[in-house]
Protein backbone atom coordinates (compact mmCIF):
# COMPACT_ATOMS: atom_id res chain seq x y z
CA UNK A 1 0.00 0.00 0.00
CA UNK A 2 1.06 3.40 -0.76
CA UNK A 3 2.39 5.93 1.59
CA UNK A 4 0.32 8.54 -0.02
CA UNK A 5 -3.36 7.71 0.13
CA UNK A 6 -5.42 10.25 -1.95
CA UNK A 7 -7.98 12.52 -0.41
CA UNK A 8 -11.58 11.90 -0.69
CA UNK A 9 -13.29 13.38 -3.57
CA UNK A 10 -15.41 15.70 -1.81
CA UNK A 11 -16.67 19.41 -2.83
CA UNK A 12 -18.44 22.51 -0.88
CA UNK A 13 -20.72 24.48 -2.38
CA UNK A 14 -21.15 28.82 -0.67
CA UNK A 15 -23.36 30.62 -3.16
CA UNK A 16 -21.76 30.50 -6.24
CA UNK A 17 -18.35 29.24 -5.39
CA UNK A 18 -17.11 25.47 -5.35
CA UNK A 19 -14.09 24.30 -3.20
CA UNK A 20 -12.79 21.02 -4.36
CA UNK A 21 -11.42 19.17 -0.82
CA UNK A 22 -9.80 16.23 -2.88
CA UNK A 23 -6.52 18.97 -2.63
CA UNK A 24 -5.45 20.16 0.94
CA UNK A 25 -6.14 23.64 1.61
CA UNK A 26 -4.59 25.69 3.81
CA UNK A 27 -7.01 27.79 6.40
CA UNK A 28 -5.13 30.81 8.10
CA UNK A 29 -5.61 31.81 11.27
CA UNK A 30 -7.24 35.58 11.58
CA UNK A 31 -7.57 36.46 15.15
CA UNK A 32 -9.85 40.27 15.20
CA UNK A 33 -9.89 39.53 19.36
CA UNK A 34 -7.58 41.39 22.04
CA UNK A 35 -7.57 37.93 23.92
CA UNK A 36 -6.77 35.04 22.50
CA UNK A 37 -5.12 32.69 23.45
CA UNK A 38 -1.12 33.10 20.57
CA UNK A 39 -1.58 36.20 19.06
CA UNK A 40 -5.08 38.62 20.71
CA UNK A 41 -4.28 42.00 20.07
CA UNK A 42 -2.18 42.03 17.20
CA UNK A 43 -4.71 42.01 14.57
CA UNK A 44 -7.87 43.54 15.84
CA UNK A 45 -7.56 46.80 14.48
CA UNK A 46 -9.14 46.65 10.24
CA UNK A 47 -5.52 47.80 8.65
CA UNK A 48 -3.53 45.00 10.77
CA UNK A 49 -6.35 42.66 10.10
CA UNK A 50 -6.00 42.92 6.15
CA UNK A 51 -2.21 43.25 5.93
CA UNK A 52 -2.30 40.27 7.64
CA UNK A 53 -4.73 38.26 5.80
CA UNK A 54 -2.81 39.72 2.14
CA UNK A 55 0.21 38.06 3.59
CA UNK A 56 -1.09 34.22 4.44
CA UNK A 57 -3.12 34.70 0.66
CA UNK A 58 0.65 35.13 -0.24
CA UNK A 59 2.01 32.30 1.43
CA UNK A 60 -0.75 29.78 0.01
CA UNK A 61 -3.90 29.93 2.16
CA UNK A 62 -7.04 29.46 0.19
CA UNK A 63 -9.16 30.13 3.32
CA UNK A 64 -9.15 32.61 5.55
CA UNK A 65 -10.94 31.96 9.35
CA UNK A 66 -12.24 35.34 10.92
CA UNK A 67 -12.50 35.07 14.89
CA UNK A 68 -14.13 38.07 16.90
CA UNK A 69 -14.38 35.87 20.27
CA UNK A 70 -11.41 33.90 21.70
CA UNK A 71 -12.87 30.07 23.09
CA UNK A 72 -9.60 29.39 25.30
CA UNK A 73 -10.50 28.33 28.82
CA UNK A 74 -11.85 31.18 30.84
CA UNK A 75 -11.85 33.91 27.68
CA UNK A 76 -14.15 36.27 28.51
CA UNK A 77 -17.84 36.94 26.81
CA UNK A 78 -17.78 38.92 24.10
CA UNK A 79 -21.48 40.75 23.42
CA UNK A 80 -23.04 40.00 19.96
CA UNK A 81 -22.83 44.09 18.93
CA UNK A 82 -19.00 43.99 19.73
CA UNK A 83 -18.07 40.48 18.22
CA UNK A 84 -19.94 41.65 14.85
CA UNK A 85 -18.43 45.35 15.15
CA UNK A 86 -14.77 43.22 15.04
CA UNK A 87 -15.86 40.55 12.26
CA UNK A 88 -17.47 42.71 9.72
CA UNK A 89 -15.43 45.63 8.76
CA UNK A 90 -12.87 43.06 8.49
CA UNK A 91 -14.90 40.76 6.44
CA UNK A 92 -15.50 43.71 4.55
CA UNK A 93 -12.38 45.02 3.71
CA UNK A 94 -10.60 41.86 2.21
CA UNK A 95 -13.60 41.57 0.12
CA UNK A 96 -12.88 44.74 -1.40
CA UNK A 97 -9.37 44.32 -1.62
CA UNK A 98 -8.60 40.79 -2.17
CA UNK A 99 -11.79 40.05 -4.37
CA UNK A 100 -14.03 37.15 -4.28
CA UNK A 101 -11.65 33.74 -4.84
CA UNK A 102 -10.50 34.08 -1.01
CA UNK A 103 -12.92 32.02 0.69
CA UNK A 104 -13.69 33.49 4.18
CA UNK A 105 -14.72 31.29 7.07
CA UNK A 106 -16.27 33.14 10.28
CA UNK A 107 -15.30 31.32 14.22
CA UNK A 108 -18.34 32.36 15.88
CA UNK A 109 -21.12 30.37 17.93
CA UNK A 110 -23.58 32.93 17.38
CA UNK A 111 -25.94 33.04 14.56
CA UNK A 112 -26.37 36.94 14.67
CA UNK A 113 -23.04 37.11 13.92
CA UNK A 114 -22.95 34.47 11.13
CA UNK A 115 -25.75 36.20 9.43
CA UNK A 116 -24.14 39.79 9.35
CA UNK A 117 -20.81 38.14 8.15
CA UNK A 118 -22.73 36.84 5.83
CA UNK A 119 -24.10 39.72 4.24
CA UNK A 120 -21.01 41.04 4.38
CA UNK A 121 -19.47 38.38 2.26
CA UNK A 122 -17.98 35.49 4.45
CA UNK A 123 -18.73 31.71 2.84
CA UNK A 124 -17.95 29.24 5.87
CA UNK A 125 -19.67 29.26 9.18
CA UNK A 126 -17.01 27.90 11.60
CA UNK A 127 -18.84 26.69 14.76
CA UNK A 128 -16.63 25.06 17.62
CA UNK A 129 -20.49 24.20 19.50
CA UNK A 130 -21.98 22.89 16.52
CA UNK A 131 -24.79 25.09 15.87
CA UNK A 132 -26.03 24.43 19.23
CA UNK A 133 -26.59 27.95 19.88
CA UNK A 134 -30.52 29.29 19.89
CA UNK A 135 -31.72 29.86 16.71
CA UNK A 136 -28.06 28.80 14.88
CA UNK A 137 -29.72 25.79 13.03
CA UNK A 138 -32.17 27.58 11.75
CA UNK A 139 -29.83 30.28 10.47
CA UNK A 140 -27.75 27.83 9.14
CA UNK A 141 -29.93 26.16 6.88
CA UNK A 142 -31.70 29.54 5.85
CA UNK A 143 -28.45 30.87 4.61
CA UNK A 144 -27.62 27.46 3.00
CA UNK A 145 -24.02 27.63 4.34
CA UNK A 146 -21.06 25.05 4.24
CA UNK A 147 -20.55 24.29 8.36
CA UNK A 148 -17.84 23.01 10.33
CA UNK A 149 -19.01 21.03 12.94
CA UNK A 150 -16.77 20.21 15.91
CA UNK A 151 -16.75 17.71 18.59
CA UNK A 152 -16.76 19.07 22.35
CA UNK A 153 -18.07 18.88 25.23
CA UNK A 154 -19.82 21.52 27.66
CA UNK A 155 -18.10 25.25 27.18
CA UNK A 156 -14.98 26.25 27.50
CA UNK A 157 -15.66 26.98 30.83
CA UNK A 158 -16.33 23.48 31.69
CA UNK A 159 -15.19 21.31 28.65
CA UNK A 160 -11.69 19.91 30.65
CA UNK A 161 -13.89 18.47 33.67
CA UNK A 162 -15.98 16.32 30.09
CA UNK A 163 -12.79 14.86 28.76
CA UNK A 164 -13.81 11.65 29.92
CA UNK A 165 -14.49 8.44 27.54
CA UNK A 166 -14.85 4.98 27.27
CA UNK A 167 -13.06 5.03 23.95
CA UNK A 168 -11.89 8.15 22.38
CA UNK A 169 -12.26 7.73 18.70
CA UNK A 170 -15.40 5.97 18.92
CA UNK A 171 -16.92 7.90 21.63
CA UNK A 172 -16.01 11.21 19.03
CA UNK A 173 -17.40 9.57 16.19
CA UNK A 174 -20.33 8.87 17.49
CA UNK A 175 -21.52 11.80 19.59
CA UNK A 176 -20.32 13.41 16.07
CA UNK A 177 -22.39 11.38 14.01
CA UNK A 178 -25.77 12.86 16.80
CA UNK A 179 -24.74 15.99 15.81
CA UNK A 180 -24.86 15.76 12.24
CA UNK A 181 -27.97 13.61 12.16
CA UNK A 182 -29.81 16.52 14.20
CA UNK A 183 -28.81 19.44 12.38
CA UNK A 184 -30.03 18.11 9.08
CA UNK A 185 -33.40 16.77 10.60
CA UNK A 186 -33.56 20.40 11.24
CA UNK A 187 -32.69 21.27 7.32
CA UNK A 188 -29.22 21.76 7.27
CA UNK A 189 -27.93 20.18 4.10
CA UNK A 190 -25.47 16.89 4.61
CA UNK A 191 -22.87 17.98 2.10
CA UNK A 192 -23.07 21.60 3.83
CA UNK A 193 -20.92 20.22 6.31
CA UNK A 194 -17.49 19.39 7.27
CA UNK A 195 -16.53 17.80 10.43
CA UNK A 196 -13.87 18.94 13.05
CA UNK A 197 -12.79 16.21 15.62
CA UNK A 198 -12.05 19.25 18.25
CA UNK A 199 -8.23 18.83 19.08
CA UNK A 200 -7.87 21.44 22.19
CA UNK A 201 -11.55 20.67 23.42
CA UNK A 202 -12.52 18.54 26.44
CA UNK A 203 -9.53 16.09 25.63
CA UNK A 204 -6.63 15.06 27.46
CA UNK A 205 -2.84 14.21 26.50
CA UNK A 206 -3.91 10.29 25.95
CA UNK A 207 -7.31 11.29 23.84
CA UNK A 208 -5.19 13.68 21.75
CA UNK A 209 -2.99 11.05 20.93
CA UNK A 210 -5.56 8.40 20.29
CA UNK A 211 -7.39 10.58 17.78
CA UNK A 212 -4.13 11.60 15.52
CA UNK A 213 -2.69 8.26 15.40
CA UNK A 214 -6.69 7.09 14.65
CA UNK A 215 -8.15 10.55 12.75
CA UNK A 216 -8.46 7.75 9.81
CA UNK A 217 -11.59 6.00 11.35
CA UNK A 218 -13.55 9.50 11.57
CA UNK A 219 -13.75 8.39 7.50
CA UNK A 220 -17.01 6.57 8.56
CA UNK A 221 -18.87 9.62 8.64
CA UNK A 222 -18.63 10.44 4.85
CA UNK A 223 -17.60 13.91 5.34
CA UNK A 224 -14.76 16.00 4.66
CA UNK A 225 -12.10 17.08 8.10
CA UNK A 226 -11.15 20.03 8.79
CA UNK A 227 -8.03 19.24 11.25
CA UNK A 228 -6.85 22.57 13.82
CA UNK A 229 -4.28 22.27 16.36
CA UNK A 230 -1.98 24.99 15.74
CA UNK A 231 -0.32 25.92 18.35
CA UNK A 232 -2.51 23.98 21.05
CA UNK A 233 -1.49 23.00 24.97
CA UNK A 234 -1.12 19.30 23.36
CA UNK A 235 1.52 20.63 21.35
CA UNK A 236 3.57 21.68 23.86
CA UNK A 237 3.29 18.58 26.34
CA UNK A 238 4.22 16.92 23.47
CA UNK A 239 7.26 19.01 23.75
CA UNK A 240 7.75 18.73 26.94
CA UNK A 241 7.71 15.30 26.99
CA UNK A 242 10.22 14.72 24.91
CA UNK A 243 13.43 15.06 26.96
CA UNK A 244 14.87 17.86 24.85
CA UNK A 245 15.74 20.64 27.14
CA UNK A 246 15.68 23.27 24.23
CA UNK A 247 12.16 22.67 23.87
CA UNK A 248 11.03 21.11 26.73
CA UNK A 249 9.15 25.03 27.63
CA UNK A 250 7.33 26.57 25.10
CA UNK A 251 5.57 29.79 24.29
CA UNK A 252 2.10 29.40 22.01
CA UNK A 253 4.22 30.70 18.61
CA UNK A 254 7.38 28.20 19.20
CA UNK A 255 5.07 25.24 18.43
CA UNK A 256 5.21 25.90 14.81
CA UNK A 257 7.01 22.82 13.70
CA UNK A 258 5.68 20.20 15.74
CA UNK A 259 2.16 21.30 14.74
CA UNK A 260 3.18 21.47 11.24
CA UNK A 261 4.14 17.66 11.62
CA UNK A 262 0.51 16.84 13.08
CA UNK A 263 -0.72 18.58 10.05
CA UNK A 264 0.81 16.19 7.82
CA UNK A 265 -0.60 13.42 9.94
CA UNK A 266 -3.74 15.00 9.69
CA UNK A 267 -3.51 14.67 5.65
CA UNK A 268 -2.26 11.54 5.65
CA UNK A 269 -5.63 10.16 7.16
CA UNK A 270 -8.26 12.18 5.33
CA UNK A 271 -8.30 15.59 6.72
CA UNK A 272 -8.61 18.70 3.78
CA UNK A 273 -8.18 21.33 5.46
CA UNK A 274 -5.25 22.19 7.44
CA UNK A 275 -6.29 25.21 10.12
CA UNK A 276 -2.93 27.24 11.29
CA UNK A 277 -1.05 30.17 12.50
CA UNK A 278 1.60 29.63 10.26
CA UNK A 279 0.50 29.39 6.69
CA UNK A 280 3.96 29.66 4.82
CA UNK A 281 5.13 26.80 6.92
CA UNK A 282 2.17 23.92 6.45
CA UNK A 283 2.01 25.42 2.76
CA UNK A 284 5.63 24.21 2.37
CA UNK A 285 4.54 20.72 3.86
CA UNK A 286 1.64 20.59 2.08
CA UNK A 287 3.75 21.17 -0.79
CA UNK A 288 5.82 18.61 -0.34
CA UNK A 289 2.48 16.09 0.49
CA UNK A 290 1.01 16.73 -2.60
CA UNK A 291 3.50 16.03 -4.73
CA UNK A 292 4.20 13.39 -3.47
CA UNK A 293 1.48 11.82 -3.44
CA UNK A 294 0.09 12.39 -6.69
CA UNK A 295 4.05 11.19 -8.48
CA UNK A 296 3.79 8.38 -10.64
CA UNK A 297 7.67 8.43 -11.69
CA UNK A 298 8.98 9.31 -14.56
Amino acid sequence: MSLFQPLPPYKIVSRDKTLDLSSPHVMGILNVTPDSFSDGGQFNAVDKALTHCQKMIEEGASIIDIGGESTRPNADTVVTNDEIQRVVPVVQAIRQQCGNDIWLSIDTSNPAVMQAAFEAGADIWNDVRALKREGATAVAAELDIPVMLMHMRGEPTTMNDLAQYDEVVSDVTTELLARIQEVTSLGVKQEKIIIDPGFGFAKNYDHHCALLSQLEQLKVLGLPMMFGISRKRFLAEVLSKSDVKAVANTQAVERDAVGTAAGIFALQQGASIIRTHNVAMMQQAVALWHQLSTYHGR
